[in-house]
């Protein structure tokens, strides 16, 4: 698969900035980023600095031929591009009033069920700093399929402008070329109860929880996103509770065959570092997550790595049991915090001294997973194994035709076997805990409210004058 990506970070957001020579020319002051994007179906959001009428130009294979048109003449913009085929690379450009964005390429997903899928995650990592962009950076060359947004996503209190300076400006590249989904941290939750976390993203969505808690399947692996603020009593009622996402998710866990589950929150239920494990997360989601078979649970919050044992209830589960493994993956460019307490027995592997992300590969029946620096460096990998039954036949793809016109504005089993890799281990407790938990479940303190604490304008090329920056080179997909 080609993709335009840098070696360096800064260098791809300034080799992206150009100035437009036509006066009437209108220029992005957010870069294009992919939003719900799936087998035959994606969504180009950006803004603009005027009033003017875009439309995005797109196709596969390099070319760009086909198109679709905002509904709009107004600044924010979200344009749908459907008709499209499952697992296949498409470039496009954004054009407004005369001009062109430089080209760039993402993929759609593949077709369901299909057995090989590959995905990064990270949480608090919102600072507009050099080790978001690094961590950033390293993600998009390892040119995954879908990127997971952990939580803490715009510090510090989640603003219109957060989001704008410390998601969409340093994080450019990446999301312009890889899908991306988010959980809200609790930092999200500090302006108007994260109303601009929902005004910023176009998500999944689900019957009772619209955007706050949702459920997809990329491959063969279903993903189900949580709003663990909601949980704990900071939305408002009508909106999203703690008992109709519990409800929700038992009926969507039950109700998905899909041979691998995973689940991604802010608050951990395990966890040894400074805000510790949320037992009231724990005591109301991880029965679930054992019930029905939930593989891996991924959290942020805590600003350290940190891998479980594969749990149950308050304790390392049996030997040969199928139960979930936790990870904490909180290394996205907030400053990191030490541990103050020793390892405990739940926690495989730890570590506090570096800033890095989540990649996982899932072909067939193996999960293997890797925490890796920007630097390339392993801190940790580990595999799950269970047995498949055999793939089913897949009927020839019904190709779309390319002619066809595009679309509308987008309105805001077997135990798994864990084969561990201990990669660099340091030897700490905290608990962000709801309101209503009193009972000490690790012996971590008392529940204290949740609160983490932390210390692009893309123009558009004139039309006919596309300059490829240097800093940018193709490279194909393996």
């Amino acid at each position: 698969m080609h993709r335009l990506y840098s070696l360096a970070f800064g260098a791809v957001a300034a080799a992206l900035t150009f100035t437009a020579s036509s006066a009437s020319a209108a220029s992005l002051t957010r870069q294009p980023y992919l939003q719900r994007v799936g087998p035959d179906t994606a969504t180009i959001a950006f803004r603009l600095d005027g009033n003017c009428v875009p439309a995005v130009r797109y196709g596969p294979q390099g070319s760009t031929n086909q198109s679709a048109q905002s509904a709009d003449a107004g600044r924010n913009h979200a344009i749908v591009l459907s008709g499209l085929q499952p697992g296949t690379e498409y470039t496009y450009l954004v054009e407004a009033c005369g001009a062109r964005t430089n080209p760039v390429r993402f993929s759609t997903a593949p077709v369901p069920g299909t057995r090989s899928v590959h995905f990064t995650a990270v949480g608090d990592f919102g600072m507009n700093n050099a080790d978001q962009r690094s961590v950033a950076n390293a993600m998009l060359a390892r040119e995954p399929e879908l990127f997971l947004m952990l939580g803490d996503n715009a510090y510090e209190s989640g603003t219109e402008a957060e989001f704008q300076n410390n998601l969409f400006v340093p994080m450019a590249p990446l999301l312009a070329q890889v899908p991306s989904v988010a959980v809200p941290g609790n930092h999200e939750y500090v302006t108007n109860r994260a109303q601009p976390y929902f005004d910023n993203l176009y998500l999944p969505t689900s019957s009772t929880g619209g955007e706050h808690y949702y459920s997809f399947d990329w491959g063969h692996v279903h993903f189900v996103g949580l709003d663990a603020n909601c949980a704990m009593g900071m939305a408002s009622q009508d909106r999203c509770s703690l008992a109709s996402q519990r409800k929700w998710l038992e009926q969507d866990l039950a109700a998905s065959d899909a041979p691998w589950k995973v689940v991604f929150l802010h608050y951990p239920p395990w966890s040894s570092g400074e805000h510790g494990s949320q037992p009231l997360i724990r005591r109301e989601f991880t029965p679930l997550f054992e019930k029905y078979g939930v593989d891996l649970v991924l959290t942020g919050h805590d600003h350290h790595y940190e891998r479980s044992q594969p749990m149950k209830g308050n304790a390392v589960g049996p030997s040969g049991e199928r139960n979930p493994t936790y990870l904490v993956v909180g290394g996205g460019g907030a400053a990191l915090r030490p541990f103050a307490t020793s390892k405990p027995s739940w926690t495989v592997v730890r570590n506090d001294q570096d800033h890095g992300y989540l990649d996982v590969k899932v072909e067939e029946g193996t999960l293997s997973a890797q925490v890796l620096t920007p630097s390339g460096k392993l801190v940790d990998s580990f595999t799950l194994t269970k047995d498949l039954p055999p793939a089913p036949q897949e009927e020839p793809p019904v190709t779309a035709d390319p002619g066809s016109p595009p679309t509308a504005e987008q309105p805001s089993p077997t135990p798994p076997v864990v084969t561990p890799t201990p990669g660099t281990v340091t030897g700490n407790p905290g608990l962000p805990g709801g309101p209503e938990d009193e009972e000490d479940v690790d012996g971590l303190g008392p529940n204290a409210p949740a609160g983490c604490s932390t210390g692009p304008a893309m123009a558009l090329l004139p039309a006919g004058a596309l300059v490829l920056a240097g800093a940018l080179r193709r490279r194909r997909r393996r």
